[in-house]
């Protein structure tokens, strides 16, 4: 989903949501119904997913990132799997960072490439046999969890520690991909990232399910250079908002901001006003490493925005940093049993 989340989602649930629950609740039921009963394609190497409850940014993309260059530390040759959200290649395709550009693959598969070869293809049984002939023998899934195409060996779902889960209602009434039982059901471990109360309340039912609990944060790289400077931050990911208070928290002044959609396509409007505003207040631009690319990858206008704009590089910081090694070990214990025909349990 590339287009903007309405906001009374991630409020409590007001007429709109109570409105649209019958939908929600049909959606829902269909959802469920495809993850249970879906036959998914065995690969011959290990595979991790990486996913989310819900839709919108919940901290993926670095998520996947560590685990890719934890997959790297354990020996093994890690590939990711993407749908390309943003991009426009019909086939499947494996990203050459030297030639790609976000417009034709997407920005998340060019932020990725730089960690572990990446497939992108809405069909994942296709991306991975890419990957497979090109020599890696772990595959992580960047999202399709429940899409049920493959069978996964470790799900590890991510949640905004803030935000949660929303209202707590199926699309279209919120923004829950399907009913929070159902995708416990398989899930292995829940990773809630950033500060705040709002995922509390999945962090326990995964508990009470005995799945693992993990906690991380966004940690600014080199923010230094940014500290002292009048800021305009902008940003069309998934929570424009997140980036923000990240500044913030880094102690950095945005004293203006402007969000757009996730994947957002920067129109030549857009850039003229995004200039324009910062040329009237004298203020620094900056965005996130996903805006930089799609700035990069596009006009002539777009590039010189990218130019002058500075971006906020991230890291995530595990609480506890042996968890990533963990993971990935555990997700190679899950594929051994696999082999062994040890089928995977609720």
């Amino acid at each position: 989903m590339t287009g903007e989340a309405p906001p009374f989602w991630w409020e409590k649930p007001d007429w709109r949501a109570l409105a649209l629950s019958p939908l929600s609740g049909a959606y829902g039921l269909v959802a469920a119904r495809r993850m249970i009963s879906a036959r998914r394609r065995k690969l011959p190497v290990p595979v991790l997913c990486v996913g989310n409850f819900t839709v919108g940014g919940a901290g993926k993309t670095p998520a996947v990132i560590t685990l890719a260059d934890a997959a790297r530390a354990a020996g093994r040759q890690p590939g990711i799997l993407s749908r390309g959200y943003g991009g426009s290649l019909s086939r499947p395709h494996v990203v050459d960072p030297a030639h790609d550009s976000a417009r034709h693959v997407g920005d998340e598969p060019m932020l990725l490439a730089a960690h572990a070869p990446v497939a992108v293809t809405p069909d994942r049984a296709a991306g991975a046999r890419l990957l497979i002939d090109a020599g890696c023998d772990f595959l992580l899934m960047d999202d399709g969890f429940q899409s049920a195409r493959l069978q996964f060996d470790y799900a590890l779902l991510v949640v905004d520690a803030r935000r949660g889960l929303g209202n707590g209602f199926s699309i279209p009434a919120g923004p829950m991909r399907a009913p929070l039982i159902s995708q416990l059901r398989f899930t292995d471990a829940v990773l809630a990232i950033g500060e705040g109360n709002g995922a509390e309340d999945v962090v326990r039912m995964a508990a009470r399910a005995g799945r693992s609990v993990y906690g991380a944060t966004i940690q600014p790289r080199d923010q230094d250079r940014l500290s002292g400077r009048r800021l305009f931050a902008f940003a069309g990911i998934g929570d424009p908002e997140k980036f923000f208070e990240t500044l913030r928290r880094a102690g950095c002044d945005p004293v203006a901001t402007r969000g757009f959609a996730d994947h957002h396509s920067f129109s030549e409007t857009d850039i003229a006003e995004l200039e324009a505003e910062a040329d009237a207040g004298g203020l620094q631009l900056v965005t996130t490493a996903k805006d930089a690319v799609r700035l990069r990858g596009g006009s002539p206008a777009a590039k010189a925005l990218a130019e002058r704009t500075l971006v906020l590089e991230i890291d995530l910081a595990f609480d506890d940093p042996r968890v990533p090694s963990k993971i990935v070990d555990r997700t190679l214990e899950a594929f051994a049993r696999r082999q062994h025909g040890v089928s995977r349990t609720a």
